[in-house]
């Protein structure tokens, strides 16, 4: 049976819109600027009920960005429709969008696995997400050699038992060929294994594995609170 339009059969897309915040919004008044986080608060807690949505701060460690959503469903249309519903909120007049990535699940070729695994995000308090690509030469390769750097990289990868991998696909459908995303409770953590990962053979064939973002998982409303302060004048 064939997929309904928009729809994924069997797998899911996932995507990754990045925000960052016009430095003059902050200069509005406090009720306008809260009014303005509602609103767009109120559209992703609503759709969170339709998809998987989940938000991540940035805020005072890229200077690109202040916070990013982490969208992830089994329909294509969705991304479309809640970006539009965002769009519809008057803080959208005030926020750029200098990244967005979008991807799908598949099963990889270098397991066993026979269907997609599913993206289930585990909840832990920092996403490391980047856009990633491999050299030609790479695909050049014969399957073996191929599978033999992939067992070392996943061996690697499974000594590091409190960061989660969610690895997509994107070849096709944007601009790289790989979404990365790996939750850890610590960033320091990932740095890590990434440091242990470059001494990999598969390393060798790595073209692209930038911009690299280390969010923080909040709830949107204290993510939007960021963006101004907000927070940390009640706590003060």
């Amino acid at each position: 049976m064939r997929a309904m339009s928009g729809e994924q059969q069997g797998g899911q897309y996932v995507a990754y819109s990045f925000y960052k915040v016009d430095p003059a919004w902050r200069r509005l008044p406090v009720e306008e600027r809260a009014a303005g986080k509602d609103a767009f608060a109120e559209v992703v807690e609503s759709w969170a009920e339709r998809l998987e949505v989940r938000a991540y701060s940035t805020a005072g460690v890229r200077p690109d960005c202040d916070f990013f959503l982490w969208k992830i469903t089994e329909r294509y249309l969705d991304l479309g429709e809640l970006g539009a519903a965002l769009n519809a909120t008057p803080l959208a007049g005030w926020l750029e969008t200098p990244y967005s990535y979008l991807a799908t699940t598949k099963a990889s070729q270098y397991s066993q696995a026979r269907r997609p695994r599913k993206v289930v995000p585990r909840g832990h308090p920092y996403l490391v997400v980047y856009p990633f690509v491999k050299t030609r030469p790479w695909y050049a390769l014969p399957l073996e050699d191929r599978q033999r750097a992939m067992n070392e990289h996943i061996e690697i990868g499974a000594r590091y038992a409190t960061i989660q991998n969610h690895t997509t696909y994107s070849f096709g459908i944007d601009d790289q060929e790989f979404m990365t995303a790996f939750e850890c409770e610590e960033p320091s953590d990932f740095m890590h294994l990434m440091l242990t990962l470059r001494e990999s053979e598969a390393s060798r064939y790595t073209e692209r594995d930038t911009p690299i973002f280390v969010g923080q998982a909040l709830e949107i409303r204290a993510a939007l609170d960021a963006l101004d302060g907000a927070a940390s004048r009640v706590e003060a």
